[in-house]
């Protein structure tokens, strides 16, 4: 299904040469659902964006969205690095590509890179504060009263959720769980103390007590 320039809940999705190989990578390589989920939140942010009249580069944001689970997937993940990371990493080498400007590369990096860090995202740029504000309405319902329930009913429908609340932890330990790690000091490590066993997080406590210093 071709899905670039449909209105959906009043919202066009990009139809830009650039936007159109963002959304083919996700389909390469993501999931289902992964896909959805994207989708969704792209059009989740469009709405906010609207509803709160913010200025924003849609098209970058868009790519910002595509790429922003995708360094959970096998074609982007990396042995050391964030997932976060990861796909921020991917969007900058992907715009790179199309000779975008090195502030807006940044700008797209910052988006993913920190869309699950809530009390930072939401004070940064637009870009950045819709990305983080889209994934937790999708993933936890953060704000949910707030989207009204046709725009929500439209857009499920489009992009079904195919029992997420089931699915999407191990979808996001598929990501990471070679490397938890990686998930100090981020929500992450919580999907790794539920589903590994016998991992245990580390602890900042423990840390300040046991640091090389003499005091």
């Amino acid at each position: 299904m071709t899905i670039a320039g449909k209105i959906i809940a009043g919202i066009k999705i990009p139809d830009s040469a650039m936007a159109k190989q963002a959304t083919e990578l996700l389909r390469e390589h993501g999931s289902e659902l992964l896909y959805n989920h994207t989708m969704r939140l792209y059009l989740f942010a469009a709405l906010r964006g609207k509803q709160n009249s913010l200025k924003y580069d849609d098209e970058l944001f868009y790519v910002s969205t595509m790429f922003h689970d995708l360094g959970l997937t096998p074609h982007y993940r990396s042995d050391d690095k964030r997932f976060e990371v990861d796909g921020a990493n991917a969007a900058r080498d992907f715009l790179k590509g199309y000779g975008v400007p090195q502030q807006s590369l940044q700008l797209v990096w910052d988006a993913i890179a920190l869309h699950t860090s809530p009390g930072i995202a939401e004070y940064k740029e637009p870009e950045v504060a819709l990305l983080n504000y889209a994934a937790a309405l999708d993933v936890i319902g953060r704000d949910y009263d707030k989207l009204s329930a046709s725009d929500r009913e439209e857009i499920v429908k489009h992009f079904p959720r195919h029992n997420l609340k089931q699915k999407m932890i191990g979808e996001f330990l598929d990501g990471f769980q070679h490397k938890p790690h990686t998930t100090y000091g981020s929500i992450n490590s919580d999907i790794c103390v539920c589903m590994i066993p016998g991992f245990v997080k580390p602890d900042y406590c423990d840390l300040i007590r046991h640091s090389p210093w003499s005091e």
